[in-house]
């Protein structure tokens, strides 16, 4: 039974008193049972009894086990010197619930009652201060004690380096007269926590060479931590040397800390033997070998492993799957994300976690914008992550009406969007040529908002205007940002000056861009795309030059088809496909009909100076082309289409696949390094506007 309002007032009261008052005061105040338990209860009863008959000690203990501390505090106030055991259990109560106040209580107490502490003691009070904040109160007790053990020492050192202060946690660690293994690895560990590896790999062999201390298994974890950071693969090696020289190898903690540093370096074959090494492996240690394949594009070894995790008889966490369905929705193996979100259903996961945000994220990636908007809708209360996803897959799905208003609803349930959630609202203007109201959004940030720009920002409103062709405005925000413009900015400058034939702008842009990344083909092909379209085939060739000399290799374009789970690539030129005949045949066909409905093939930027009849050829066997055909083989009349391509898709195929979408009467999907187009009965989702 708990106390009640009124008695928890009574109780405040007599604290704020208590702090003003002295101690001899408080000794004449009216009697314990009076003031402060005045409910009936049996846990109340025992404490009044114990006040009546003088037994304080029992009754501070009895209220310290109950963890009531203001009230034990209070009992204190009117004792005169208690014995050490209840200065310990306040102290640990204080501990618990890090109540620095309360600490100082006790701590003022123990001065005025004559106490003389010992080391212990004031241990405890170095760290209740510590560990709530106030290191301030904490050093004032070192300085103080005339005898300190190395446990005082790594308190305080200890202590500093949680909070950050590393240059007064290792003034204090160089003074110390004797270091043991905690001490040492107090001060590499918080090096490690507060990102400055180096000085926590000085400090490993410090400690190795000039000290000789073993090493334990929490020193080796923050060591290898240190190396993982530093991507140091050679003093990694070494410490797993040292580990299996000492025989600290078959700790758990230590496989995983080996694993990571492996995996960090770049050392995935090593990283996967520590794992098949470690005997009791759980669900975080299978997660955090997975998420390593992944994050090194090794992408089949990680979709196997987490079919071997399965198998395992281990159950996957939310952290296993959002990081099974951020693989699904980069590599675009909406297939696989389907079965993942079978398992999730079937096991009963928790809806709200993000896990289930990651799931909206998948399907928006893979272009299933309605499947999203499902598990969207079955989420009981969708985070920020969530509605930001589904605000970037309406925008990059054709959808930006859509993307708009899901953003009022955001708004209307008070949460508040981020700099992410912005990046998808701009992006849906700038994919439905809604300049003005890009705009308007973009000035809302910083003034409505309240949020500071981000670089990302500045690319989008940019990218905007200079897609519609109001490239003075677009220079003007680029004068007045506050940080220097990136490549992706710039790289929108050029692709507006693209679609417009802004020749003058796009040398500029060209030049920063070239700078930048000189190795980036994209810009020598933009701007010969440029030219070409002027028919200044000169200056196409002088791009071309450029090129060679700078050894720059065009990304050849690829795209890719899921039929039935596997996966199918195509290249222009490639011909490892064994049907490859019947694609020409059928694309051979397709021209003839699109043809005999108006088409006409845009050979304006195909970059080399051939004749218009080879110009069409090239443009007949784009990767796209060839994907879109290969579908319409394999898969009964009236399918969806899903292809996926590496680069963005160019006008001549744009215009081309509305054709054949019409004419195979097929929904197709196409999704470029811009966004994704969705063709039906001859028309894009685009609108023509990417």
């Amino acid at each position: 039974m708990r106390l009640t309002r009124g008695h928890f007032r009574a109780i405040i009261d007599c604290t704020e008193r208590a702090i003003s008052t002295s101690s001899d005061t408080l000794l004449k105040s009216p009697n314990l049972e009076k003031t402060f338990f005045k409910s009936q209860n049996s846990e109340d009863n025992l404490v009044k009894r114990l006040c009546r008959e003088n037994k304080h000690e029992e009754a501070i203990i009895n209220l310290c086990e109950l963890h009531r501390l203001t009230e034990a505090i209070q009992v204190l106030d009117h004792m005169e010197r208690p014995s050490p055991l209840v200065y310990s259990n306040l102290l640990k109560l204080c501990l618990q619930q890090k109540a620095v106040e309360a600490t100082k209580r006790v701590h003022t107490h123990i001065k005025r009652s004559g106490f003389f502490p010992g080391a212990s003691s004031l241990n405890r009070i170095i760290d209740c201060y510590c560990k709530c904040g106030s290191l301030v109160d904490a050093r004032i007790v070192f300085d103080e004690m005339q005898e300190k053990d190395v446990c005082s020492w790594n308190t305080m050192v200890s202590g500093y380096t949680k909070a950050g202060r590393l240059k007064d946690a290792r003034n204090l660690f160089d003074e110390m007269p004797e270091r043991d293994n905690f001490s040492w690895n107090a001060i590499i560990s918080g090096y490690v926590r507060h990102d400055l590896p180096n000085g926590a790999l000085q400090l490993c062999r410090t400690m190795l060479q000039d000290y000789n201390v073993k090493l334990n298994k929490f020193t080796v974890c923050s060591a290898l931590a240190a190396s993982s950071a530093t991507q140091s693969l050679i003093i990694g090696k070494e410490i797993h040397g040292h580990i299996m020289r000492t025989g600290i190898d078959s700790d758990a903690a230590v496989w995983s800390a080996l694993s990571d540093m492996y995996g960090n370096c770049g050392s995935l074959d090593e990283a996967r033997h520590i794992f098949d090494k470690t005997s009791d492996k759980d669900v975080v240690t299978w997660t955090s070998m997975i998420d390593r394949y992944f994050k090194h594009g090794k992408r089949e070894q990680g979709f196997l492993l987490f079919s071997n995790l399965l198998k395992s008889g281990n159950k996957p966490n939310e952290f296993t799957f959002a990081g099974i369905l951020d693989a699904c929705a980069h590599h675009n193996t909406e297939s696989l994300g389907k079965q993942i979100h079978g398992y999730m259903t079937r096991i009963g996961f928790n809806q709200s976690s993000f896990a289930a945000s990651a799931l909206v994220n998948m399907y928006c990636k893979c272009g299933n914008i309605e499947a999203a908007d499902k598990v969207f809708k079955w989420i009981p209360k969708p985070d920020l992550a969530s509605w930001t996803s589904l605000i970037n897959g309406y925008a990059q799905n054709g959808k930006p009406e859509e993307a708009l208003k899901l953003f009022d609803s955001l708004l209307d349930t008070g949460i508040k969007p981020d700099h992410i959630t912005f990046v998808g609202v701009l992006s849906a203007c700038t994919h439905s040529g809604l300049v003005d109201k890009g705009v308007e959004y973009f000035n809302s940030i910083k003034q409505k908002h309240g949020l500071d720009y981000t670089i990302d920002h500045y690319a989008c409103v940019v990218d905007l205007l200079s897609r519609s062709g109001r490239f003075i405005e677009a220079e003007e925000i680029i004068k007045k940002m506050p940080m220097k413009p990136d490549k992706f900015l710039w790289g929108s400058v050029l692709a507006g000056c693209r679609i417009h034939g802004n020749l003058d702008l796009a040398k500029q842009a060209a030049k920063v861009l070239f700078k930048i990344e000189p190795e980036n083909a994209a810009t020598y092909v933009t701007l010969s795309n440029i030219y070409a379209a002027a028919g200044k085939w000169g200056e196409v060739a002088d791009i071309r030059k450029m090129m060679d000399v700078n050894r720059v290799v065009k990304k050849p374009g690829r795209s890719w088809t899921e039929i039935k789970r596997k996966v199918y690539t195509f290249l222009m030129g490639d011909t490892s496909n064994p049907r490859l005949k019947e694609i020409h045949e059928l694309l051979g066909e397709l021209q003839k009909k699109m043809r005999e409905e108006g088409y006409v093939p845009k050979i304006d930027h195909v970059l080399h100076d051939v004749e218009e009849e080879q110009k069409e050829e090239n443009l007949s066997y784009h990767s796209e082309k060839l994907a879109i055909a290969f579908a319409i083989l394999v898969t009964p009349p009236g399918t969806m289409i899903k292809v996926f391509k590496n680069l963005r898709t160019c006008v001549d195929c744009h215009t081309a696949i509305k054709y054949i979408s019409k004419i195979e009467s097929r929904k197709i999907v196409v999704r470029d390094s811009s966004r994704f187009h969705c063709f039906e009965g001859g028309s894009c989702s685009c609108k023509d506007y990417w």
